[in-house]
């Protein structure tokens, strides 16, 4: 039995998200929401540099969860806030 949240459907729900990354991880995953019950920890498998963390967060959305996103704010930071697009 999986007991995974269904993160497409949290996500979708929501015009925005605020995520906290941590980049250069060995894969890109969810880890959990923070203790201020509004922020989404996420491990992202691309370095803090050129704009790769970004857009691997995007794929990742894309690809995992079929919710296309914008970094709003925050591209050169850890805590961004995430547009859904769609």
């Amino acid at each position: 039995m999986d007991d995974a949240p269904d993160y497409q459907k949290i996500f979708s729900s929501e015009h925005s998200l605020h995520v906290r990354i941590i980049p250069g991880s060995a894969k890109t995953e969810i880890i959990s929401l923070m203790n201020d019950n509004q922020t989404w920890k996420i491990r992202v498998a691309a370095p803090p540099e050129k704009g790769k963390a970004n857009a691997e967060l995007v794929k990742f959305f894309k690809k995992e969860l079929s919710l296309h996103i914008e970094v709003i704010s925050g591209k050169t930071h850890r805590t961004k806030l995430l547009k859904i697009i769609s």
